[in-house]
């Protein structure tokens, strides 16, 4: 339903969608599970306690690390379709959001939650409410149908076919081995020995999930105004990262700890001065001239 101008809404209100029920099975999971056990391959990754506390609490590091750095582009996204005024909340929704970037606020190797975790959750909540503030104004539409949906499609299948062993992980519980291998033990970068998929979140699914929500978020992107230019470069940033993210994590997990190849992808979690981040770059930088061309073929389409 339409009802005034700006970006639409609707693939902000999915994206949300589709965290709500990733954040549900974390919480189920790590609630239901203890975090070791006698055999190495139940063990859940880096965290201490299980039941409801210990389900809230890795929630909460998931609001974090990688869904405050989403939220930074739904708030754009929403801006386009609210009033000026309404960045007295969205500039604080930005600021506490981008508080995850600060060294370690998310520690891969604790995944405890921690006081400060609450900073950037704040920052989610406050994108949350924008988002609504904005589908009230311009309604929950979705954009119409868009030059490149057929390869948002095609790469959003090849992400869920990735993320396949994530999800029962997330669920918490292994696939028989076959096209994929879970169960087996293998060293993980610290040499302690663990299932080569761990039960619980992986972050190759919070990239498969970053790079599915920049794939959303890139539909309205074409119809923005005042928040194109900083929005663009930011998805087709999340975009990139989420992808590479994506391969590294199933490359290490179903090549390498399959005994298929030797070597592995360098992580690419943190910004660094290597390889991997030059491949996101640039991957981000022909993402960005793409969108850019289905721009002008919406705005020229003759």
């Amino acid at each position: 339903m339409k009802r005034g101008g700006g970006a639409s809404q609707g693939e902000s209100l999915a994206v949300w969608a589709t965290w709500a029920v990733v954040l549900g099975a974390i919480f189920a999971t790590y609630w239901r599970l203890p975090p070791d056990t006698p055999d190495a391959t139940d063990d859940l990754y880096h965290v201490s306690g299980n039941g409801p506390i210990g389900g809230l609490s890795r929630v909460l590091v998931e609001l974090n690390f990688p869904v405050a750095l989403v939220a930074i582009v739904v708030v754009l996204v929403a801006m386009d379709a609210l009033p000026r005024r309404a960045w007295m909340v969205a500039g604080p929704a930005i600021a506490l959001a981008a508080v995850v970037a600060w060294p370690d606020v998310v520690d891969q190797d604790d995944l405890d939650a921690r006081v400060v975790n609450a900073v950037p959750a704040l920052g989610v909540a406050l994108a949350v409410g924008l988002t609504v503030a904005a589908a009230r104004r311009t309604g929950w539409d979705v954009a119409g149908r868009l030059p490149l949906d057929t390869a948002r499609l095609v790469v959003a299948v090849a992400l869920l076919f990735l993320s396949i062993p994530w999800i029962a992980a997330d669920i918490g519980f292994f696939l028989p081995e076959g096209v994929f291998v879970m169960r087996r033990v293998a060293p993980d970068t610290d040499g302690v020995p663990i299932a080569a998929v761990h039960l619980g979140q992986h972050h190759g699914f919070d990239g498969a999930l970053v790079a599915t929500s920049a794939l959303l978020l890139s539909r309205p992107l074409l119809r923005a105004g005042k928040t194109a230019t900083v929005t663009l470069a930011l998805i087709s940033l999340a975009f990139a990262y989420g992808v590479v993210n994506c391969v590294q994590d199933a490359w290490n997990e179903q090549l390498a700890k399959r005994g298929t190849l030797d070597w592995k992808i360098p992580s690419a979690i943190h910004p660094s001065l290597t390889w991997i981040w030059l491949a996101i770059l640039v991957l981000a930088a022909l993402t960005a001239l793409a969108l850019r061309r289905e721009a002008r073929r919406v705005d020229s389409p003759t």
